[in-house]
């Protein structure tokens, strides 16, 4: 699902820049706070980079793009980077990278450097690539959070609450990720279902990405002193429209999302009553959009179930 890759940052930033505000910090340093666990958020999946090595050579006629760069990604994807453990690991280090001594540096990136070394002893050379991947990834958002002129324990708390949140984002979708790694125990046997029909599941499962991301949007307009309403037209209204989708596309399951998700997103993206040029890349255009998405999502939903 494309838009869980949003979620993920989203959901951190929600928990951060809640957390950071109710700790004290001004509003302006509370979302500067949740935007470094959104960053963080996301790190996790860099492990899917190695799905594009899937589509190199690919025969056409036998397999699809889709099928390939997913089949690709799985050998790694939800392993070494989803890990709780290897989270709070690279946690501890990015907050001692983020500090202003050289010597707190030094050690701080030995730590995230010497993850991928620990993967290559357990898990051999692959996983030690996407460790790798990941580990620059955390240094290079460890820099630019110091830059940010936010403190290494905030910094580090950050990247605690991204790393740690999404593993369990992944739950309601594909295989459930090594939680524990590189320790031999399973937490989660399979996927999260939150409705027995696997049409329905994917519905509920999209339905709680958009929660996360209308949460985050109330959290930054609230720190921000904005309003929600006030950034929403009409124009979102004929998103319901996305009903007869329920007709003209094959019924989609968490396996076979794409169609539905790519669909469903181009309401928002393109817009069935697209807003006026000076609007698309302002506040108004986005959060029309989004509720364009919600509309048509529901409207889906409403139409799959009368069907």
């Amino acid at each position: 699902m494309s838009l869980v890759f949003v979620g993920h940052g989203l959901l951190a930033f929600v928990v951060a820049a809640l957390a950071a505000e109710r700790l004290g910090w001004s509003r302006q340093t509370a979302v500067r706070i949740g935007v470094v666990a959104a960053l963080f958020g996301t790190l996790p999946d860099v492990d899917i980079v190695y799905a594009l090595t899937g589509l190199v050579g690919i025969e056409p006629t036998t397999t699809t793009l889709v099928d390939s760069f997913w089949t690709t990604g799985n050998q790694v994807h939800r392993g070494v980077t989803h890990s709780v453990v290897v989270g709070v690991v690279t946690a501890v280090g990015v907050a001692l990278a983020a500090r202003p001594a050289r010597s707190a540096q030094s050690v701080g990136n030995a730590v995230i450097w010497g993850l991928a070394g620990v993967v290559f002893v357990i898990s051999g050379p692959l996983a030690a690539v996407v460790a790798a991947a990941f580990a620059a990834g955390a240094a290079a958002l460890s820099v630019a959070a110091a830059r940010a002129d936010l403190p290494p324990t905030a910094v580090g708390a950050a990247a605690l609450v991204g790393l740690c949140t999404h593993p369990f984002g992944d739950l309601f979708t594909g295989a459930p990720p090594d939680v524990l790694y590189p320790f031999d125990v399973t937490v989660f046997a399979d996927r999260v279902l939150l409705a027995s029909d696997p049409t329905l599941h994917l519905l509920a499962a999209f339905g709680v990405e958009l929660a996360i991301v209308w949460a985050a949007l109330a959290v930054y307009f609230r720190l921000t002193d904005r309003r929600i309403r006030d950034h929403v037209d009409y124009r979102a209204v004929p998103g319901v429209g996305y009903a007869g989708a329920a007709v003209a596309i094959p019924t989609p399951t968490v396996d076979v999302a794409y169609q539905f998700v790519f669909s469903v997103l181009a309401v928002g993206a393109l817009g069935l009553a697209p807003p006026p040029r000076d609007r698309i890349r302002s506040w108004r255009g986005a959060t029309t959009a989004l509720a364009a998405v919600t509309l048509a999502a529901v409207a889906y939903a409403g139409a799959y179930l009368l069907l």
